[in-house]
This record gives C-alpha cells, structure tokens and sequence, in this order.
C-alpha cells in the first residue's frame, strides 16, 4: 500500500483524524526545524518555531483552502514565525560566530568526511566566512537564498512560501549569490558561491 500524499493526510486531519496531522509533522518537522535554524540561527529558537509551526498549522488547519500544498503551507507559517524571532531579536546579525549552529551542523558533516586537520580549518573558515555574508544579507534575500540553495526548496514552491512571483525568486537567488561572492573575495576567498 502506498503512503498517503500530503494533500491526503491534510484532508483526513480537517477530518479530524486524529493520526494524521501527526503523520504531516513527522514527514515536515526535520526540515521545518532546519529551516528555522538557518533562519534564527539559534538552536533554542528554532525549536521554538518549529514547535510553535505545527501548534499554528494545527489550529489553522480548517483555513487551509487547498490553493498550495500543505508543505508549503507550513513552511510559510515556519518562515513568518522565523522572520518575528528575527524582528525580536534586533541584534540578530551580530552573533558569536563560536555558537553558530549553521557551522556546528557543517563541522559535524566534515567530521568524518576524510580531510585532514588542516583542510578541516579550512572549511571552517570558508563556512564562517560563508555564514556571515549570508547573515548580512537583506530579509528577503536571506530567506529567499535559504529555502532554494540550503534548503532545496523550488523556486516555484518559494514563490508559493514566499508569496513572490518566481522570477522575483529567481532574482533573488542570482543577486544573494552575486553579493556572497563579493563578499568573500573581500575575505580572500575566491569562490563560486
């Protein structure tokens, strides 16, 4: 037996059935999570968008017209709970780069991926370097920049999330990675980012 779509299991939990809604959040709650710690970078806060994204999509699911698909539903949900934190904290840009989850996450992936000590610094460099120019980039071209290229989200399913056309998404993603690259060839980096 196949799984149910998304689509489905959003229609049997306006149904009120009660294993459904807690199918969709196992399916979404990693990448809502993940999303969200790109987003505030702080691993308190996004589990506290992630826990906060289901409780609303939860409450709201009877307003879901069905228009979009339920995962960009609640990634929409998840970036505008995101961007409040962010709007919250007005310090946001200027952060530790020590307890940067974003290069926890990346020193765990190139722990034990072989490369030596000295290539690993390297990396962690580059990535922090990476980190803050993305950090200093507008709301839009941030959020934009990480649904697509760490996220792996469509640009038509971030122009659903994002409520922007897709050529909008399209320029967005040009312009972050334009102004990234700039920015690391003032750190020294050449790269192709």
């Amino acid at each position: 037996m196949n799984a149910p779509s998304d689509r489905d299991l959003m229609d049997r939990a306006r149904a009120r059935d009660p294993h459904a809604f807690g199918e969709l959040v196992r399916r979404f709650q990693p990448r809502v999570h993940r999303l969200a710690l790109h987003l505030v970078r702080d691993h308190a806060d996004a589990e506290d968008v992630a826990q906060e994204t289901f409780i609303r999509a939860y409450r709201a699911m009877d307003r879901f017209d069905g228009r979009s698909e339920p995962f960009t539903w609640i990634y929409r949900i998840a970036v505008n709970l995101s961007l409040n934190v962010l709007r919250a904290r007005k310090s946001a840009r200027v952060r530790n780069d020590a307890g940067d989850p974003r290069l926890e996450e990346i020193g765990e992936r190139t722990a034990g991926s072989g490369p030596n000590p000295d290539e690993q610094a390297i990396d962690r460099q580059y990535f922090q370097a990476l980190a803050e120019g993305i950090d200093g980039l507008s709301e839009s071209l941030r959020t934009t920049l990480i649904l697509v290229l760490v996220d792996g989200v469509s640009h038509e399913d971030a122009s659903a999330v994002l409520g922007a056309p897709v050529g909008t998404i399209a320029w967005r993603v040009h312009e972050a990675r334009r102004k990234l690259k700039e920015f690391l060839k003032t750190r020294g980096i050449d790269s192709d980012a």
